[in-house]
């Protein structure tokens, strides 16, 4: 067992307030929920949109053929498979996805984005990027944006390598 599992609750050390690992934390849970509660009320208010559906359809739009096996959607828009599973249920009862069986694997399931998909998607984009501009980068200096991106696409990369070289890791560390 890990040291934080046999040590009683009372006794595991309290990260303080001006750690620097949750300020850079706590500031990336905050603005992303900001920016999202914003971007996800105005696609619902001008076009009836919810911002896992415009990621879904953005994702199959920018795909090869414009279709995705349902795990990589499940991957590229950070839900699970049966939430994917759900969304793309709805985005199908609108038609503006298809959901077929791959022919030589019955495992699998491709999710293409049909013509009326890619014609919501050309209408909806209008709005999200205005709000993306607005709701973030508008709030980044034109200076930090190369810098915000290289950090995050670290993070992305890092942790993929990660999970390609090294097991789960089974401790759990104080703070």
């Amino acid at each position: 067992m890990t040291e934080t599992i046999d040590r009683p609750l009372a006794e595991l050390s309290v990260p303080r307030a001006d750690d620097p690992r949750l300020r850079a934390w706590i500031a990336f849970l905050r603005a992303y929920a900001a920016v999202t509660r914003r971007l996800e009320a105005e696609l619902h208010a001008a076009r009836d949109l919810g911002l896992a559906e415009y990621d879904a359809l953005v994702q199959l739009a920018l795909a090869d053929g414009r279709r995705l096996r349902m795990s990589e959607l499940a991957e590229r828009v950070v839900l699970s498979r049966s939430g994917v599973s759900r969304l793309v249920d709805r985005l199908e009862a609108t038609g503006l996805v298809v959901r077929a069986a791959c022919k030589d694997d019955a495992r699998v399931a491709w999710a293409t984005l049909t013509d009326t998909g890619l014609e919501r998607l050309r209408d909806a984009s209008p709005v999200h990027l205005r709000g993306v501009e607005t709701h973030f980068l508008a709030q980044i200096p034109d200076a930090d944006r190369e810098a915000l991106i290289r950090a995050l696409e670290t993070v992305v990369h890092g942790l993929r390598d990660q999970g390609r070289t090294a097991p789960a890791a089974t401790t759990t560390p104080d703070a």
